[in-house]
């Protein structure tokens, strides 16, 4: 089982070496990876390669969006999709203690057709996305997006070498999988009182690769106790989600976290790296010696994603609540690993 620090401080790892023919020179990375993700479950990484240009032109493409009016973002409003892409106003979206974020919000994907086997078998977050009618957004966005999941797959190969595993281990599962960018905007109101950025919770998927602008996340240590995440420049802050949790049988932690009422207006770029949908997933045999913890029991990746927006998005508990859509079997409830979940059901006990 992990062994999570009262940190006080992210690790900065330089993920240079991942990108290398030299073997020994990934192993050196993948060590670091997986010392803090054993013991923190949150860090930075630099040295990636993703092109400081290209995201300068997803910034300025997010802003061109943001920008206008309601009405015209609501043309594209995220209950019209079939598979949970496009705008979330403000509000739409509830964590866990019942409080409305204070953000919008823009879904995107990888670009699925519509006659794609996944998407005519109804697969869930799955499919194409709605883009705005806006000059080179598109382009902007999708180029982004590219070199970010390249960086996605260099870290989940470090991360099957720090478990002993073939460095390629992870490769099969991810082919066709629902991983989700999110243009993120938090407005600033210094007259908002209480009004939280995000809620706390984990992320439902392996890892997650963010890019922010401004201050105000923060991440819950082993003590119980948040910590600040300060601004790092030309760095990705990266944390590990409940899927690499359950496959390393807890010994990665899924790290709780949200984001406070900013003092500034703030934009974040958060690249979620799925599995496929329908990967099974559950503690590795070769990493348990065959005692799997009795908490993580083998799931359905799509499923736990589904299940997790369902309860944490308004127009989808509403489609819940009239019988329109089904919780998928199993489903856990909102925040069910991290930190806080931990520590609340100790505080309840």
């Amino acid at each position: 089982m992990a062994q999570q620090t009262a940190f006080t401080e992210l690790p900065v790892i330089d993920v240079g070496g991942l990108y290398s023919p030299d073997e020994g020179e990934r192993r050196a990375v993948a060590e670091k990876l997986g010392k803090a993700a054993r013991e923190v479950g949150f860090f930075y990484v630099t040295g990636h390669k993703v092109d400081r240009e290209q995201r300068a032109a997803l910034l300025e493409a997010t802003k061109s969006f943001f920008a206008l009016p309601a009405d015209r973002k609501m043309e594209i409003y995220i209950g019209k999709s079939a598979n949970h892409r496009g705008y979330v106003p403000e509000g739409e979206e509830v964590m866990v203690g019942g409080k409305r974020d204070k953000k919008e919000a823009l879904d995107l994907g990888r670009e699925v057709s519509a006659d794609d086997p996944s998407v005519v078998a109804k697969t869930p977050m799955v499919g194409p996305n709605q883009w705005p009618d806006l000059p080179g957004f598109r382009e902007a966005v999708q180029a982004y997006y590219d070199e970010v999941f390249d960086l996605g797959r260099h870290l989940l190969r470090g991360f099957a070498l720090a478990l002993g595993l073939e460095e390629t281990f992870f490769d099969r599962f991810v082919t066709n999988p629902p991983s989700q960018l999110r243009l993120i905007h938090y407005p600033f109101d210094p007259a908002a009182e209480d009004s939280q950025g995000i809620g706390s919770h984990t992320d439902y998927e392996c890892f997650t690769l963010l890019l922010p602008t401004a201050p105000g996340l923060e991440v819950m240590n082993g003590a119980g106790e948040w910590i600040d995440v300060p601004l790092l420049d030309d760095a990705y802050v990266v944390n590990i989600g409940d899927m690499m949790e359950v496959w390393t049988n807890g010994a990665f932690v899924a790290t709780s976290h949200r984001v406070r009422k900013v003092k500034e207006e703030r934009y974040s770029f958060p690249l979620f790296f799925a599995c496929d949908y329908h990967t099974e997933v559950a503690p590795l045999p070769e990493l348990t010696g065959g005692e799997p913890d009795e908490k993580y029991g083998p799931m359905r990746a799509g499923d736990h994603l589904y299940a997790q927006t369902i309860q944490s998005f308004t127009y989808l508990r509403e489609r819940l609540a009239n019988g329109e859509i089904a919780l998928p079997e199993g489903a856990k409830g909102l925040s069910s690993f991290g930190q806080y979940a931990r520590h609340e059901k100790a505080a309840n006990a």
